[in-house]
């Protein structure tokens, strides 16, 4: 942090809906060169609140100072020229267009009248040089580059317009843990070039690791403001929530002795090599291990989205033909993908399409569906989950991503289905969404639905699962009882064994 005066102060504000009061007084600061973190479960009012100093909505109340001095509100174009630039969770960015015209689309270099392409271009090479990423070339097409690659870009984008104050929503969502790495080295070099940061994030690791102090927002209100470093976790997790971390899972599946699910030596080359296992009626079995451990790809075969080599599936004790993923869900089997918005839904139609794709059957007659029929069987099932907005027709982009996994969920809820198969089930969602989810999962396997559960969280293979299957390099190598299973154990499993010691000594 550059010093103690105040970037950004925002002063009481609040903000009121129709019907909802979304902001409650809330009172917040940034100072140059400093990452504060922005903390809290859905509806806290996070996105109100960027929104207001962004100058998307004006408050109802409070006022905004930038650098001492009011801000203009619900003026974004006033924002943007105080110096204020925003990086949303879904990237802006026309993937038509080259890096140097997406950065500087809408106030491009001009000369004599005419766009000037090279100073485009030079100073495009200049922020990226900047960003430390002088390896994305101005030409490059925005869509051929990874996701870590695009918010480089956004973040240069900002950069573009003199930004003294970035906020990041959820920047991390779309990224994996090298490409965190790749961001979290750009928001440093941000702060120490004097730029304030808000990073809104909802993993608590990040933001122990990242921030020079982080806020908590719930239900509307500021409840707190600390040092990260100083702040415990279960401490954060309870002034999101309302209870403590002990308190997030439910009581443990037992499951009965009714094997329902049979995986009998099923391999597929390269990734999956003879796996076998059993589910039970109403157990939680969880299967952990590194990235491209064979996890996904186990459940694709499970589901029948592959083909395998060589093995067998069997559902109640009757053989499934691989590679027919209809005759698995005909059986009663369902899959919540861990790509929800690109492989489990479409985002663009109502919650009550994306629920009824599992059984159209169920509300079609003579080739006809009945609207009135699949959105009555719809709602019911949202409710029956606690969706936020229940409604059948609302779109489906709107939800949460916690609300959005509820909706999965209730697609194979709708089919009465055996087996349900969760691929990283509370991936992009924040704690107390989480918490949710844990309880839907403890409610299906207390209806005597086998669960199988792929999670790259230790801490949730532990809470949730009655069993714990280990993977490494496609193989299953360890069984270990939930309840007593531990994290250097579930480490050790996980890595090849030559590497055992050092992540025993790390985790000491």
């Amino acid at each position: 942090m550059s010093n103690d005066a105040p970037l950004l102060e925002v002063r009481g504000i609040t903000k009121q809906y129709p019907g909802v009061r979304a902001l409650k007084g809330v009172d917040f600061d940034v100072r140059a060169g400093e990452v504060h973190c922005l903390l809290g479960p859905n509806g806290a009012g996070k996105s109100t609140l960027i929104k207001c100093v962004s100058g998307v909505v004006a408050p109802t109340e409070g006022e905004i100072l930038v650098e001492g001095q009011l801000l203009p509100v619900g003026e974004p174009s006033e924002s943007m020229a105080r110096g204020v630039g925003t990086i949303y969770q879904e990237l802006d960015l026309v993937e038509d267009l080259r890096v140097a015209e997406s950065i500087f689309l809408g106030h491009e270099p001009r000369r004599f009248g005419l766009m000037d392409r090279s100073k485009m271009k030079a100073e495009t090479r200049a922020l990226l040089e900047r960003l430390g990423h002088a390896d994305i070339g101005a030409d490059m097409f925005v869509r051929s580059l990874r996701p870590a690659a695009q918010q480089i870009v956004s973040i240069a984008r900002a950069l573009s317009r003199d930004v003294k104050l970035l906020i990041m929503d959820e920047p991390s969502a779309i990224l994996d843990d090298g490409e965190v790495e790749v961001l979290f080295g750009v928001v440093r070099r941000l702060a120490a070039d004097g730029v304030g940061v808000i990073y809104i994030s909802h993993r608590l690791d990040e933001i122990k690791r990242i921030g020079d102090r982080v806020t908590v927002l719930s239900d509307g209100r500021t409840v707190a403001t600390g040092l990260p470093a100083d702040t415990p976790r279960g401490e954060l997790v309870e002034k999101m929530v309302g209870r403590r971390v002990d308190q997030l899972y439910p009581d443990r599946a037992k499951g009965s002795d009714d094997v329902v699910l049979d995986v009998r030596g099923v391999s597929h080359a390269p990734r999956v090599k003879e796996c076998s296992f059993e589910v039970r009626a109403g157990e939680v079995v969880g299967i952990g291990g590194l990235v491209g451990a064979g996890r996904t790809e186990l459940l694709r075969l499970v589901y029948g989205l592959d083909r395998p080599d060589t093995g067998e599936v069997y559902l109640d004790g009757k053989k499934l033909p691989s590679g027919r993923p209809d005759v698995a869900i005909d059986r009663g089997i369902g899959l919540a993908p861990e790509d929800r918005k690109s492989q489990g839904l479409l985002l663009g139609w109502s919650l009550s399409k994306n629920v009824s794709l599992s059984d159209l059957r169920r509300f079609t007659t003579g080739g006809w569906i009945s609207l009135k029929a699949e959105r009555e069987a719809t709602g019911e099932k949202l409710r029956e989950l606690n969706t936020v907005p229940d409604d059948p027709d609302r779109i489906t982009r709107e939800l949460s991503g916690g609300n959005q996994q509820k909706v999965v969920l209730a697609r194979w809820l709708l089919r009465d289905c055996r087996v349900l198969l969760l691929d990283e089930p509370t991936r992009g969602v924040d704690v107390g969404a989480k918490a949710e989810i844990y309880r839907l999962i403890a409610e299906l396997s207390a209806r005597g639905i086998a669960v199988v559960v792929v999670s790259s969280e230790m801490e949730e293979l532990m809470g949730l699962s009655t069993r714990i299957l280990i993977m490494r390099e496609g193989e299953l190598v360890a069984e270990l009882a939930g309840e007593s299973a531990t994290e250097v154990e579930l480490l050790s499993h996980a890595v090849a064994p030559t590497d055992t010691d050092v992540v025993l000594e790390e985790t000491r």
